[in-house]
Parts: structure tokens; C-alpha cells; sequence
């Protein structure tokens, strides 16, 4: 970067790459020079509606355009490990959309990519900048909590399956349903409060109850009925972590989850007091004279997430530090999706070595 404006390229044109965007457009210091889309049509609306100067016919013309800094990859999961390492070829910082990859193979390679190059490479999980987590984080760092022993997480969606017979529900280009899809968000932050341990088993089980019968369809995503459906819309797992704490995860995109609410909910357990996030409220609970207490968590006032997300990969370009969504949080993350996808084929337990 020769110039104090940061410019963005995106790769993705759909709804995702539309909200980045629009973010983009919100934070001083940044710029959307370009945008790319397998449907050039649709890259072209969004020029038009975000005031984008260019409209590049290919990922690869984009990559080519030496005037970019950095670009936000927002495409099906199959594509996001060789757009990722061409990018980082071609000497871009680079913010990639969930999960990392289809399977951490391939994560492994953006990784390795990554390294080679010096550039940034960060994990768009907006979640932990939202003022709820970083409120959070904040009370689990001041050693309220103590020592995180046990905790419980999960995203049950009663009818959301996504795009029924698009990439959303296509292994090959999805990698997976709802685990890889929202589960891998839920991962992400649980292990962020926790401390980021080191998963060393897991043990999970996947279902597909609802997707093959075209039920359980939600209101996200283009339906191809011309399409087919192979992944699960539920999964469940164990993981075990360094220093012997446990997280269960718990994910559907559709499921008779009678009396579960559908918002995303963690439950943190400590040594000293305990967490339970569940929507858009926080409650810590301890024992105070033998009884117990529960008081609600305020969250931190300040900016949007996304706004946050976009500001803290823009430092971390400009200053060299590794992103609190560093690449090997992606890869970890990939790690422990392929392990609960294994146990559930083998029905065993899947140990994890991190040499």
C-alpha cells in the first residue's frame, strides 16, 4: 500500500458481498475501487447503487488490478480456497466470509499461503465484535468467571434451510448444512470467550430429517428445485479442549426443537460465575452468602460490528498485527467441522493432533 486509503476489491456480488459494501462506504480511510460476480449483471447493480467505479469481468481481471490493496471474498465455500491463495499470490490483504474453506485441507493451504506472503489475512466472524460479546469478553478478562470448565452453544433454526437445491445445499460446493454454514459462527465465538483452547476430540453426529423431503425451507437464499440436497439440517458434538473443558454444539436449520428458542445462545460455566448469552441479552450468574445471584450484562456501546470488523482489518493492514480472526482461527475452526463430519461416518471419536 503506497497511499493512505485502503482499497477494496470485492469478489461476491450477492448478499453478503452487498452488506460489505455498504459498510465499507461507512468507515473513514477505505475504498471500494471494484467489484466481481459470476453474474456480471448483478455486479454491475451494485456499482451502481454503492458509487463503484469499476466492474471487473472475472475474480482473476480483479485480482490483476494492481490499484487494489485488499479484497472481501463472499462466494460459495467451494471457491474460497483458491481465490484466497491467488489473491495472497498477487500480493492482496485479504477478509474471507465463512468458513475459511470447504475442509481444512484446503484451509491448511490458505494458511500456508498466508504465511508466505505477509499480508493480512482475516475471518469475517462479525459476531465477536458485536457489543454484546465484547461485553462478554470484557467480564470473563476481568476473572469474574474464573476458569471456563464446561460450555454449551447452538443455533437451532424450527424451519431455515437456505437456497433448497442452490450451493447452500450442496456438498460440493457447500462442504456441509447448517454446521458449516451457522454452526462454524457459534464454534468461532464459544472458543473465542473460552480463551481460544485447542480442541483435541470430538465426537458428533449429523441428520438430515427435513431437506430431503423439501420441508423445513426458510426464506433465505434462491431456491433451484431443479437442484438436489445432500447435506445435513441438523448436527450435534462434543468437543473436548486442551486443559479438559468441554463445548456442545448444537446447530439446525430445521428441527422439532419444541420450547428451544431459535436465536443463537452460549452458556459459559466457570469456576466463579457462569454466562448465558442468548439473542440479544447476557446474564451472569455467581453465588453470593450461598445464594444464587444473577445480574444482567449491558452491552458495550460504540459502532456497528461490521463497522468494527472492517476498522480492525484496516489496522491491522496498516500496522502489520495479526487479526483477532487470524487465519489459524479459520483453520481451527475447519478442523473441528471436519472431525464432527468424520465421527458422524464412523460413529467414534475423532482425536485431533496439532504437531
Amino acid at each position: 500500500m503506497t497511499h493512505n486509503i485502503i482499497t477494496f476489491g470485492i469478489i461476491g456480488a450477492g448478499a453478503i458481498g452487498n452488506v460489505h459494501m455498504g459498510t465499507l462506504a461507512q468507515v473513514e480511510g477505505v475504498e471500494t475501487k471494484a467489484v466481481t460476480d459470476a453474474y456480471l449483471p448483478l455486479a454491475q447493480q451494485r456499482a451502481e447503487e454503492h458509487g463503484i467505479g469499476a466492474v471487473h469481468e472475472s475474480p482473476q481481471a480483479l485480482l490483476e488490478d494492481e490499484s487494489i490493496d485488499a479484497v472481501i471474498i463472499g462466494v460459495p465455500n467451494q471457491f474460497h480456497a483458491s481465490l484466497a491463495i491467488e489473491a495472497l499470490k498477487r500480493g492482496k490483504h485479504v477478509l474471507l466470509e465463512k468458513p475459511m474453506a470447504i475442509d481444512s485441507v484446503a484451509a491448511r493451504a490458505i494458511v500456508e499461503q498466508a504465511e508466505k506472503s505477509g499480508k493480512v489475512l482475516m475471518m469475517s466472524h462479525q459476531m465477536r465484535w458485536k457489543g454484546l460479546s465484547r461485553a462478554v469478553k470484557a467480564r470473563i478478562d476481568s476473572g469474574d468467571v474464573g476458569r471456563i470448565y464446561n460450555a454449551k452453544t447452538g443455533w437451532l433454526r424450527k424451519k431455515g434451510i437456505p437456497g433448497w437445491g442452490s450451493w447452500f445445499t450442496r456438498k460440493d460446493l457447500s462442504g456441509g448444512g447448517p454446521l458449516i454454514d451457522i454452526g462454524v459462527h457459534m464454534l468461532d465465538l464459544s472458543l473465542y470467550l473460552m480463551g481460544n483452547p485447542k480442541p483435541v476430540s470430538v465426537f458428533g453426529s449429523t441428520y438430515a430429517e427435513f431437506g430431503p423431503n423439501k420441508e423445513g425451507i426458510g426464506n433465505w437464499g434462491t431456491p433451484n428445485w431443479d437442484g438436489y440436497y445432500d447435506v445435513e439440517d441438523l448436527a450435534s458434538a462434543l468437543i473436548k479442549l486442551e486443559g479438559g473443558a468441554t463445548l456442545s454444539l448444537d446447530v439446525s436449520w430445521a428441527a422439532h426443537a419444541a420450547g428451544l428458542p431459535e436465536e443463537p445462545f452460549i452458556h459459559l460455566m466457570g469456576t466463579k460465575g457462569g454466562i448465558a448469552i442468548v439473542g440479544e441479552k447476557a446474564t451472569f450468574v455467581t453465588h453470593a452468602d450461598n445464594q444464587v445471584v444473577e445480574t444482567e450484562i449491558e452491552p458495550l456501546e460504540g459502532e456497528e460490528d461490521r463497522i468494527l470488523m472492517i476498522k480492525h482489518f484496516a489496522e491491522c493492514i496498516r500496522e502489520g498485527k495479526t487479526p483477532i480472526t487470524s487465519a489459524l482461527s479459520g483453520y481451527t475452526n475447519n478442523r473441528i467441522l471436519d472431525a464432527i463430519y468424520e465421527s458422524s461416518r464412523t460413529g467414534g471419536i475423532v482425536p485431533l493432533s496439532w504437531n
